[in-house]
């Protein structure tokens, strides 16, 4: 599976659009490591557990993205984009989008 932030895959010619597929999920992280990351964020630097989980979110979400395309039987997704949307408290969702298609060697 050919996957890029353009609209089009160099070396390759699109012969067959085939719409819309997306990934996402949504994760929480638990309570107790929220407490350590409120301290962490009074005296500043990076929180390894959040930077771990929004990592392993975004793998998630780009399997899920390839499950949907191959579902339409595409072999490439183009224009693919992310995006996060706080659910509640401590809860986030990581949707990462494209476009199926199908192309060939030019």
């Amino acid at each position: 599976m050919i996957i890029v932030t353009t609209d089009d895959i160099p070396g390759k010619k699109i012969v067959k659009t085939l719409g819309l597929v997306r990934g996402n999920t949504i994760r929480a992280q638990h309570i107790g490591k929220d407490i350590v990351a409120v301290f962490k964020n009074l005296l500043g630097g990076e929180i390894h557990d959040y930077t771990k989980m929004m990592a392993q979110s975004r793998e998630q979400a780009l399997d899920r993205l390839i499950e949907d395309a191959q579902n339409l039987g595409a072999n490439g997704i183009t224009g693919v984009r992310f995006a996060t949307t706080s659910m509640m408290q401590s809860a986030a969702e990581l949707l990462v989008y494209g476009t199926a298609v199908l192309c060939e060697d030019e």
